[in-house]
């Protein structure tokens, strides 16, 4: 399995936090692949075999093969029926907001195919990117895309902006009362700005990134205890630190470690 990233356009990059492209024979892929919670949407184009995702009842249903992906909250179960050949491109938390042509909210652990966001506008460029033979190519449709999309929006909202890169340095190790406090707003006014702009709240994307923060340490090193990781990064114990492991991951952390984890990281595209 081989994967790539590309930075976006710098018109973009305050939206788009990257590019990259997961190929691999249907051989070398995990039968399940454990997509975790990040706190980024993201468009995804299969130009390679389509995947199925599994809800929580253990119902396979056929994804798209264009369509953006809302904020997860729980782990997203997938498996590949052929060879994987995926472009994404990952929205920073609040990057797709000036795009959205419904309730971010409402899209939250779902898939939504392009054509049924953006009508003919999305067929078509499902179609381009899906038959285009190369990154470059992929990358530049995308682009023109979105910012011919961006053209009459409105910026990201500073208070949300502001918040969200407070999150990010805090690797989500501050509580919500220490956010607003740090950002001169109110606790409900920032919930309402979060659900609308990201479609998670201020706590739920701290603990979002407080946990892949651990995951990343996990897949890069050794971990002598977990108890050591979980007073790493603020949790109150290691007990509660392995129900947010669950919650995120539907594994525990002994469970996870391993191919699920590597899975999981590459599809975040981060690193």
């Amino acid at each position: 399995m081989t994967h790539h990233i590309f930075e976006p356009h710098k018109d973009l990059a305050p939206f788009v936090k990257c590019y990259w492209t997961l190929e691999a024979p249907r051989e070398d892929t995990p039968t399940r692949n454990t997509i975790v919670p990040d706190g980024c949407m993201k468009m995804i184009f299969h130009y390679g075999a389509p995947y199925k995702h599994y809800d929580e009842q253990g119902t396979g249903t056929l994804l798209p093969k264009s369509f953006v992906i809302g904020q997860l909250t729980r782990p997203y179960e997938v498996e590949p029926v052929g060879a994987t050949g995926t472009f994404f491109v990952c929205f920073h938390p609040s990057g797709f907001q000036p795009f959205a042509t419904r309730p971010i909210k409402k899209m939250e652990n779902t898939a939504v195919s392009l054509e049924e966001l953006f009508g003919e506008d999305g067929q078509e460029i499902g179609q381009k990117v899906l038959q285009a033979e190369l990154t470059s190519e992929r990358i530049s449709l995308v682009e023109a895309f979105l910012l011919g999309r961006l053209a009459n929006t409105e910026t990201i909202d500073q208070i949300v902006q502001s918040t969200v890169e407070t999150i990010l340095t805090a690797n989500g190790q501050l509580s919500v009362g220490e956010l607003s406090q740090q950002n001169n707003t109110n606790r409900r006014q920032l919930a309402r700005k979060f659900s609308s702009d990201i479609g998670i709240s201020p706590k739920q994307l701290s603990k979002t990134v407080r946990l892949q923060a651990a995951l990343k340490i996990l897949l890069n090193k050794d971990v002598a205890s977990l108890t050591d990781l979980a007073y790493e990064h603020e949790y109150y114990d290691q007990a509660h630190f392995i129900k947010d492991f669950k919650e995120f991951t539907g594994l525990t952390p002994k469970e996870f470690y391993g191919d699920h984890l590597k899975m999981s990281l590459v599809f975040e595209g981060v690193d």
